[in-house]
This record gives C-alpha cells, sequence and structure tokens, in this order.
C-alpha cells in the first residue's frame, strides 16, 4: 500500500503532536535554544501572535502528523520585510527519508508566494547534517555566530544561513 503525503496549514487539532515533536529536539538539545517543554497551548499562542505572512505547515503520512515546518518575519522592523526565518522538524522515527527536502522546498515556494526574498536558517554550529541539508536546497553560510547561546552548560556557536529569492 502506497502511503499518501501532504502539507497543509495546520490547525488546533495538530497544536499537541506539533509541541511533541519540537519537544523531541528539545530534549535532544541540539537543534534549538529552547528549554522549556512546549503544550499544545504554546503552540496555540504563537499561532495567535502570527503576522498575516508568518505560517505554520504539518505534514502528513496518511493523515498523521510526523513533521512540520514554520515561516517567521525576521523581524517586525519595516525595513526586514522581504526576509523570513525558516525551519522543519520531523519526528526522529521519520528523518532521512526525504520529506524534510520536500518540506522545505515547500516553504521556498510559499516564501516565494508570501513575496519574502531573504530567507534565513539559524543552525547550530555542530549539526552538521542540518548545515549541509540546507546547502543541498540552495542556502549558503554568511557567517557564525560565537557562543551566542548557552545550553547543556555550554556555550553555543550558530552558523547563519540564507537564501535568496531570485
Amino acid at each position: 500500500m502506497q502511503q499518501i503525503i501532504n502539507i497543509r496549514e495546520a490547525i488546533n487539532t495538530d497544536f499537541q503532536i506539533i509541541a511533541n515533536i519540537y519537544n523531541e529536539y528539545i530534549t535532544l538539545g541540539t537543534s534549538n535554544m529552547e528549554e522549556t517543554l512546549k503544550t499544545a497551548n504554546d503552540i496555540a499562542a504563537w499561532i495567535k501572535k502570527f503576522h498575516d505572512r508568518e505560517k505554520l505547515f504539518v505534514f502528513t503520512e496518511d493523515d498523521t502528523v510526523i513533521g512540520w515546518g514554520i515561516i517567521k518575519r525576521y523581524s517586525d522592523r519595516e525595513g526586514y520585510r522581504f526576509a523570513c526565518e525558516t525551519a522543519v522538524y520531523f519526528t526522529e522515527s521519520k528523518l532521512g527519508k526525504g520529506y524534510g527536502t520536500t518540506m522545505k522546498k515547500y516553504l521556498i515556494a510559499q516564501c516565494k508566494q508570501l513575496q519574502y526574498k531573504h530567507l534565513v536558517a539559524k543552525v547550530f554550529a555542530t549539526n552538521t547534517g542540518s548545515i549541509a541539508y540546507n546547502e543541498k536546497l540552495g542556502y549558503t553560510i554568511v557567517g557564525r555566530q560565537n557562543q551566542i547561546g548557552f545550553k547543556n552548560n555550554q556555550w553555543l556557536d550558530m552558523i547563519i544561513m540564507q537564501y535568496i529569492i531570485e
């Protein structure tokens, strides 16, 4: 039986699984600076604060949410109105199947429709897999922020990557 995959905008009933997937990464401690586990209410609060060009999408396999992607404004300052940040998260058991690439390509296409030009991805310097993944999709490294974060009792560097929509 062939699996049916779909990407759609997140709805209220998705918020708990989005939180669960995000919590996997918070617990692992290698992909984001969050330290407090999230709930469905936290995800709902994100959405409530969204600007009209910010979006949260879910990736489903046979109607089950297995990952999500987000488009967030880079800044609320008007001069940055064409810049956004993108991120993709999948439950660990679904990594390495190409789903993240499909989701990121979808986000890029959505960013184009939303009239963004400059996309940003922030990646832990130690997360070489994520850096390679973003490079494969056309993102380039534009900088390194040394010791910008403190997590797991250590200072962490962040790689800043960009994708320019022509």
